[in-house]
């Protein structure tokens, strides 16, 4: 193995092997930290020694035979023969066997001069072959052997004799005397072993990643090993299969199992102090000062702790009195038990809260440590529970508020805990937050727990459809408003009650009459809740706008505040502001995702598809809505699962994935849905599934039913759900004209001047159920109303119709640009079979054309979709090839062709296909 940034070192060993050759004994002490290259150094001494015609003889000392006497010098005579002089042993018995049953008591004069003899010995070998003896770990030499060699370093001066001694840096024994010895030679040479440099390191990395790679990697590399030689190269063997890998992107430092199993070593080769020491700082992390506090958690006296940090340090695993890297952390804390961990914790626990620390830093080795029994353990879990919700981490303050719970003892602060973990627990996962909720609501109901856990329990009750337990916190919620004088308190429970009653209006009353409070509301979250109450009560207007924008200005996505955002966001989409709209959910889901809360990402994942849905992009809104169920299962959104289900079936209708459509409404529905606003979005999204499979009279049912509940809950705005363009298609397929006629009108009159959007998908129904000559205007308002809106896909849909229309009025030229346009569109949109369809338009206007030229007036009588069936059946195609042409299934042809044949008086798909069969 090459040793890199050694050379000084290795000329200064190559020099004292010379002059020992020549008679000039010599002696070296390698010392450096663990890893440093040490051992490997000594082993190159001792292969020049060799090739120079030395006897070489090697020792290593272990913490393990420390306390047997004679170890090390053991291992030296073993190599050297019998060795000569008379030590007092039995008969037969060598030097060495005596010598081994030799303790420190047993140094008396009559050992000390055999040990004299032994160095004599010693030297008159020298004197026929140069010598080298190499002894590693000298710290660990057993009391016995360290005599030894100490005399034999005072005899070196004119031998054929050369010693290299290795130390590592925090296992300096006790007795100070060799080092006191080599200091007063001057035949010594120290010899102090640096850490690898910058340069060094990417030189110990270049034979493993290549020349390319290495000085990239280098400076993070010696970050994490702080240049220790032996984690270089562990590092070094960890990345190399990156590096080799073409398909791999190698620009980075890969910390594995190498590197992991180095630090391991470095730290099992110490004193077991050491590895304490290490374990101590993995579990502190960043509370880990270079103070008492290690050697209170490591359980060792404080000049262990600073020899320890010390040799921490040298082996490149500590700096600034912290591991380098998480991995050095895990690999200290490997092997470590459950038991000792706790301990570890409960101590560092212990001497944080003596030492004032902030209650999230006490509260983590609490946790860890599984024990809460101490006098002051409790409120420190409470208080940091508290500290980590309104910082926004929810997933932080739950383990503290089980484990403060799991120790109290007083039944008030039980419940009290039970309703702060609800409450964090719910935005990780309403299922499991819903675990205490009937409890409390008992609780709350008897006086047992105070009001101002109403507004809570209120929202959470009714998400999960327990309406009769949620009255009587509801109940409190009113008297709440009213006489709490605290304005946070009171603005939080007015917004609540205002959001209550937009979604749940058949269980929480309505709160205002009219909205002229909106503008006056100051705390931002009532603005919010305020501003999506009066849209959708009253209708949108400018005020409402400014307030839902204002409200969302003021506020920072946080637990007190997420839902009064949702309330914004929804205000502008109802408002029929869809820009706007889906750029503020934007922000706030980006925010929702940067501090990794499950319920935020769910809920704003899920309104964002929504807001899609507006934009013509049912991909894009399909795709935000799977998020929202893949962040929240769907058994734990309660009655809120209609929003997402209601995004999926209509995103998978519009794409025409009828299929996936029908597995959404196939799903079972929690009880309580349809009490909820969350089942107006469900029924208007099945009754579009329906109608686009075929089945316009269980359409025609969700519609009416949905209108039915909008008007009893007074929430019958256009702009929340157009139930009346869907009811007034459902019609039109069931031959309903008139009934379609009157529910297209009244939906444009609710409509007002500032709802393009829903003003334009009002004029295309309004264009549908008239008669052809009098389509184009209401189809150029819708056009021009759609386009402004945002709505591609309904925009492509108006430019077909309209399309259609110039067509009919024998306008070819008008007719193709945009029906090429709507096909257009609906590629962007991502709906081919949409643009297949609007294709289809001119070849089939043509072919039905060509059947009923002598009475073109037939035409007139068919819908548009009946139209379609009956051009594809004129052009010979059969019933499935028409259902798959079309996207709609078999039934829905067989009904059209149904229709189609009443209407035109004929019997057979042949005569469609006659000149004049079209003429009716």
């Amino acid at each position: 193995m090459h040793l890199v940034e050694r050379d000084r070192e290795r000329t200064a060993l190559t020099d004292m092997i010379q002059r020992a050759a020549r008679g000039e004994g010599q002696v070296a002490l390698i010392t450096g930290g663990i890893g440093s290259g040490k051992t490997a150094l000594l082993a190159e001494a001792a292969e020049e020694a060799r090739r120079r015609g030395f006897d070489v003889r090697c020792a290593t000392a272990s913490l393990a035979e420390r306390q047997t006497p004679g170890a090390v010098l053991g291992q030296l005579t073993r190599g050297l023969g019998p060795v000569p002089g008379n030590l007092p042993a039995p008969a037969g018995t060598g030097a060495r066997d005596t010598l081994a049953r030799l303790g420190p008591e047993s140094l008396d004069s009559a050992v000390s001069r055999a040990l004299l003899r032994l160095c004599a010995d010693v030297e008159r070998r020298a004197r026929r072959t140069p010598l080298l003896l190499c002894l590693d770990d000298v710290q660990f030499m057993d009391e016995l052997s360290l005599h030894w060699l100490l005399l034999l370093i005072r005899r070196l001066s004119d031998a054929a004799l050369a010693l290299v001694l290795t130390e590592r840096g925090l296992s300096r024994p006790a007795d100070p005397r060799l080092r006191a010895e080599l200091r007063r030679r001057p035949e010594h040479r120290p010899l102090a072993l640096p850490a690898l440099s910058v340069d060094g390191t990417a030189a110990v990395l270049a034979p493993h990643v290549g020349d390319r790679l290495a000085p990239l990697l280098a400076a993070e590399c010696h970050a994490v090993s702080g240049g220790n030689p032996l984690l270089v190269r562990a590092l070094a063997e960890d990345s190399r299969h990156g590096a080799a890998d073409p398909g791999t992107t190698t620009e980075r430092l890969v910390v594995g199992d190498a590197f992991a199993d180095a630090v391991t070593g470095c730290l099992h080769r110490g004193w077991p102090a050491l590895l304490r020491i290490a374990r101590a700082l993995a579990v502190l992390r960043d509370d880990a000062p270079a103070d008492t506090t290690v050697a209170r958690v490591a359980d060792v006296e404080d000049t262990v702790r600073v020899r320890g940090l010390r040799a921490l340090e040298d082996a490149g695993l500590l700096a600034g009195g912290r591991l380098r890297h998480p991995a050095t952390a895990a690999a200290a804390l490997a092997g470590c038990t459950g038991q000792e961990r706790a301990a570890l914790h409960h101590r560092a626990a212990e001497r944080l809260y003596e030492q004032g620390a902030p209650a999230v830093r006490v509260a983590h080795h609490l946790v860890a440590a599984g024990t809460g029994t101490a006098p002051w353990a409790g409120d420190q879990l409470r208080e940091a529970a508290e500290r980590h919700l309104a910082a926004s981490r929810p997933a932080s303050a739950r383990p503290c508020l089980e484990a403060a719970l799991r120790h109290c003892r007083d039944d008030g602060e039980r419940l009290r805990l039970k309703a702060l973990l609800a409450g964090a627990t719910w935005v990780l996962d309403p299922t499991m937050g819903a675990r205490h909720l009937v409890e409390l609501a008992g609780a709350l109901r008897d006086g047992r727990l105070p009001d101002q856990y109403a507004v809570m329990l209120a929202k959470y009750l009714l998400w999960h459809g327990k309406y009769v337990e949620a009255a009587d916190a509801v109940e409190r919620i009113g008297r709440r408003d009213a006489a709490v004088t605290d304005p946070t308190a009171a603005a939080e429970a007015r917004a609540t009650r205002e959001l209550l009653s937009v979604t749940y209006p058949g269980l929480v009353p309505g709160g205002r009459p009219a909205p002229a409070r909106v503008a006056s509301a100051g705390d931002p979250r009532t603005r919010g809740a305020a501003a999506l109450s009066d849209v959708l009560r009253h209708g949108p207007d400018r005020r409402v706008v400014e307030s839902a924008e204002a409200a969302m200005r003021a506020m920072s996505l946080g637990r007190t505040t997420h839902e009064w955002l949702t309330c914004a966001v929804s205000a502008l989409l109802f408002a029929d502001r869809t820009a706007s709209a889906a750029s503020w959910c934007d922000h706030w889901l980006a925010e929702a995702r940067a501090r990794r809360v499950p319920l935020w990402i769910a809920e704003f994942s899920s309104l964002r598809a929504g807001v899609a849905l507006r934009q013509g992009r049912p991909r894009e809104a399909r795709e935000l809505a799977e998020t929202a169920l893949a962040r929240i299962p769907v058994e734990s959104w309660g009655v809120c699962i209609g929003g997402p289900l209601a995004n999926l079936i209509q995103a998978n209708t519009d794409l025409g994935d009828h299929e996936a459509a029908a597995g959404y409404v196939e799903m079972p529905l929690p009880q309580g849905l349809f009490d909820s606003r969350f089942g107006l979005y469900y029924l208007n999204a099945r009754g579009h599934h329906y109608l686009a499979t075929g089945q316009p009279r269980a359409a025609l049912d969700d519609f009416v039913n949905c209108g039915a509940l909008m008007r009893r809950w007074r929430l019958d705005q256009p702009s929340l759900i157009p139930w009346r363009s869907g009811a007034a298609h459902a019609h039109l397929a069931l031959g309903g004209t008139a009934r379609a006629r009157a529910l297209a009108a009244e939906q444009l009159r609710l409509t007002g001047g500032a709802l393009t959007r829903t003003r334009g998908l009002s004029l295309r129904v309004l264009a549908a159920v008239g008669p052809p000559s009098r389509r184009g205007a209401p189809l150029r308002n819708a056009v021009a109303l759609l386009e402004r809106s945002g709505d591609r896909l309904q925009h492509a849909g108006a430019l077909a119709e309209l399309g259609l229309t110039h067509l009919r009025a024998g306008r070819a030229e008008t007719a193709a640009e945009l029906v090429d346009r709507a096909a257009e569109l609906a590629e962007e949109c991502r709906a081919p079979h949409l643009a297949a369809r609007f294709r289809d338009i001119l070849p089939a206007h043509r072919a039905l054309s060509a059947a009923a030229a002598p009475r073109d007036q037939g035409l007139d009588l068919l819908s548009p979709a009946e139209r379609r069936v009956a051009s594809l059946t004129a052009q010979g195609f059969s019933n499935r090839e028409i259902s798959a042409r079309l996207d709609v299934t078999v039934s829905t042809v067989e009904q059209h062709l149904t229709r189609v044949f009443r209407k035109l008086g004929v019997r057979t798909r042949g005569e469609l296909r006659q000149p004049g069969a079209l003429a009716g």
